[in-house]
């Protein structure tokens, strides 16, 4: 009698540990911050349709508790900007989890590989020096903005895929040497060529129905980081 009785205290301990649990995650939700530029602040779309807001009300929906706690990005902002404006806010806030993605106007101004590649670890450095889980960071590729009506204007020449390419490679390599995630949204962007409802009325960005599809591809990577 008294072995069942040791046997079933136990039981209960562990079942009141697990409840504990779950109660703590849902009072104390995970703090989200999207680190980026326009395709982060979700430039073309309303308010609502950019992907971190669609990243964290899926989550929510399959039981990850889940706050977005700032979205500090701004249209037009390079690396260097975000680590002199975006990376104070990052501080602030003191995350559990974040997205970055970056680079699309550093290519666009003419940032050598070499300074891109220096400021992106640097950004990763900052990010992770003060995560509670240095692993939780998911990096997304940079878009093929060429394929849109008027990304040519901003090429002066240049071959914007092969471009856009080159700063992803640098990407994926940062992830490889962190261990860290990357969501690939690249290939889906140039579908955008042959699709004008996936492009915004500026002729440039994402329109909500591309940026949609961004967190499809997004959504997996997060959920098994957060999960794990």
């Amino acid at each position: 009698m008294l072995k069942k009785s040791g046997i079933f205290l136990c039981i209960l301990a562990v079942v009141c540990i697990i409840i504990a649990m779950k109660e703590d995650t849902l009072s104390h939700p995970i703090k989200y911050i999207a680190l980026g530029d326009s395709y982060t602040i979700g430039e073309g779309a309303k308010y609502g349709e950019a992907f971190p807001d669609l990243l964290t009300r899926h989550l929510n929906t399959d039981g990850i508790a889940v706050t977005l706690s700032a979205n500090p990005s701004v249209t037009g902002w390079t690396t260097q900007d975000l680590i002199d404006q975006e990376l104070p806010v990052y501080d602030r806030v003191k995350p559990d989890f974040v997205t970055l993605l970056i680079g699309v106007n550093d290519w666009v101004q003419g940032v050598d590989s070499s300074t891109f590649h220096t400021n992106l670890s640097h950004i990763l450095d900052h990010i992770q020096s003060l995560l509670p889980d240095k692993s939780k960071v998911l990096l997304i590729t940079i878009p093929d903005f060429g394929v849109t009506p008027t990304g040519k204007r901003y090429s002066e020449g240049r071959d914007i895929s092969k471009g856009i390419t080159d700063f992803n490679n640098i990407i994926k390599t940062e992830a490889r040497l962190r261990n860290l995630p990357v969501a690939d949204i690249f290939p889906e962007t140039q579908k955008m060529k042959d699709s004008l409802d996936l492009i915004a009325h500026d002729g440039l960005h994402p329109s909500a129905k591309e940026y949609a599809l961004w967190e499809k591809i997004i959504y997996p990577v997060a959920y098994k980081l957060l999960t794990k």
